[in-house]
């Protein structure tokens, strides 16, 4: 429930401020504002109230959300209207600069609300990242997928197309859309190029057993019930530094040499107490031997720049510019069948789900900015339907003189409103799929 609330929490955040983009700029250049909706009141809605000329009210369906201007075809598709002449206080009498104002409000208030939160969070928590430097300290250790792409554990990435990414999160991105990785490996430098099928294999596990740090042999925190780690007599703070007589100064060579020994017996040698201890231990065929450890080297991982409000402006600035340049770059590999990315792209369902169990504002926040960032982006591609799709005729109005006619801004707008809800139920379908078999399987 916890992560349903945030989802809709960030959402109802993000809608109503973007129609509240496109509200105060008709309002602004005296457009009648019929209704003003949070999420799709699709032959319902769950509460409504008219103040004044415009009916305020919140829909059942959580996709979006719109204001209804007068004299424009939009998501409610009243073509009714359209019949009558021109009234002035309708968008289609509005000159076509003003009319791309109230377009693009919307967006122009996602950008806004991105930097707002990002300029108040970097001026009270800080601006937090993890660091590519130290989490690449000894290296980096690799999961199946990794080393299926080339990667070996111990690999540090010195550039990605030329460039060291500071970010670590950035960093993996920057690695999904390169053409040139350089890598140290053993004190040497290497070259790697990742295919789009690659990617895609990446991508297909949502970046899981990919990359994580390569964490110093940590000690035993916890160990399950009638486990091969407490019959062969392993103990909490007991630490791990061999297995067979070869040492595991490194937590991946752990579990290699256990997945290495599956269903078989190992003799493991713990440090406990400042001495080393043998000890038999018959490892599960899936490779544990069934205890947690814990790590002390994560700790070292975030890296915390404090600021002042004047040094959090430019800082948010660029953090917000930044998130949209990557939003434009994923979105290219989106365009790369071979890849899959766009598999991957998920509805509220799916982004719930892999949101924290526990309520965490400053978590919330800083998704909220990054999902804000990333509607101002959807938002500006030319597809009818979208505000970019509005846009770009009306640019183009702009440019030749000539306005779409009514009858084929109602074409224009069926298709767009096609093409999205076909996405969105896809979209929808695949996630609420996904969330029933993880229930049942």
């Amino acid at each position: 429930m916890i992560q349903v609330a945030q989802i809709l929490f960030i959402l109802s955040v993000l809608v109503i401020l973007h129609e509240l983009g496109h509200y105060v700029t008709a309002k602004i250049f005296k457009v009648r504002v019929e209704k003003f909706y949070l999420f799709i009141d699709a032959g319902f809605s769950i509460i409504k109230k008219k103040i004044g000329e415009t009916e305020w009210g919140i829909g059942w369906l959580p996709l979006g959300g719109y204001v209804k201007l007068s004299g424009m075809i939009d998501e409610s598709m009243d073509k009714d209207q359209m019949k009558n002449e021109p009234q002035p206080w309708e968008f289609r009498s509005k000159p076509a600069w003003q009319r791309l104002i109230i377009m693009l409000g919307g967006i122009i208030v996602n950008i806004l609300l991105a930097w707002f939160i990002y300029t108040t969070m970097f001026a009270t928590v800080g601006q937090k990242y993890v660091s590519t430097k130290a989490i690449q300290k000894n290296g980096l250790a690799f999961g199946t997928v990794g080393k299926s792409v080339g990667f070996q554990n111990g690999d540090k990435i010195i550039a990605v197309d030329g460039k060291f990414q500071d970010k670590f999160n950035w960093m993996i991105i920057d690695v999904l859309l390169s053409d040139k990785i350089e890598i140290e490996r053993n004190g040497k430098k290497e070259i790697l190029t990742l295919t789009d099928e690659q990617k895609g294999e990446i991508l297909s596990t949502e970046g899981k057993e990919f990359v994580q740090p390569r964490l110093n042999q940590g000690v035993v925190d916890s160990i399950f019930p009638n486990s091969a780690a407490q019959k062969a007599g392993l103990a909490i703070n007991d630490k791990i530094i061999a297995v067979n007589g070869k040492p595991c100064p490194h937590f991946d060579l752990f579990k290699d040499a256990l997945k290495a020994s599956a269903n078989d017996s190992i003799t493991i040698t713990v440090e406990r107490n400042n001495v080393a201890t043998n000890l038999k231990a018959l490892v599960t065929k899936e490779g544990t031997l069934g205890f947690k450890t814990k790590f002390s080297d994560r700790e070292d991982y975030i890296i915390i720049k404090d600021h002042s409000v004047f040094t959090a402006i430019p800082a948010a600035v660029r953090e917000s510019w930044q998130l949209f340049v990557y939003n434009i770059k994923q979105f290219k590999l989106i365009l790369k069948p071979k890849t899959g990315a766009y598999k991957q792209v998920k509805s509220p369902v799916g982004i719930a789900r892999q949101l924290p169990d526990t309520w965490n504002w400053e978590f919330v926040w800083n998704f909220t900015a990054l999902f804000s960032i990333g509607l101002a982006f959807m938002n500006l591609l030319p597809i009818p339907g979208l505000d970019g799709g509005h846009a770009l005729f009306t640019i183009a109005e702009m440019i030749t003189g000539r306005k779409l006619n009514d009858k084929a801004a109602e074409y224009v707008q069926t298709a767009g409103m096609i093409i999205l809800l076909t996405l969105m139920a896809l979209t929808f379908g695949k996630d609420i799929y996904q969330l029933i078999a993880d229930k049942l399987f």
